[in-house]
């Protein structure tokens, strides 16, 4: 299975049923940094690396606003394990009118679809924030 699918889906159910925190097993670097770009976004909270080498795992806490709803509603996967989806710039189209983003892994790092456009770089398309 991806595990970067596996960190989605257990962020979406989370969202699902209000929970504050979720634990996302087994730790790696990529889903680390794809966490705490989220929190750079502020559509996360606080992202802890927890326990020792052998049994390291990631907590993070989501973010709600003062009515208790979730700052975002929904990760979608774009990118699969199987079928890598990489976009030129010109093929980066905005996600929700412009009222969601995109993570995209580039030669420049992780940005968002607005900066990749504006950087004119393009890179795989990981997921889209609704």
């Amino acid at each position: 299975m991806d595990p970067i699918a596996d960190m989605i889906s257990s962020i979406n159910n989370a969202i699902a049923v209000s929970k504050k925190q979720v634990m996302i097993y087994p730790y790696s670097d990529f889903k680390f940094s794809i966490l705490e770009f989220l929190k750079k976004q502020e559509l996360v909270g606080d992202v802890e690396k927890k326990g020792r080498a052998s049994a390291r795992r990631i907590v993070l806490n989501l973010k709600y606003n003062e009515e208790g709803e979730p700052v975002f509603s929904k990760i979608k996967l774009i990118s699969r394990q199987g079928q890598r989806i990489y976009k030129q710039v010109k093929d980066i189209n905005k996600v929700r009118s412009g009222h969601g983003l995109a993570v995209i892994s580039s030669s420049k790092g992780l940005m968002t679809d607005a900066e990749a456009r504006k950087m004119k770089i393009g890179g795989e398309l990981i997921c889209e924030i609704q």
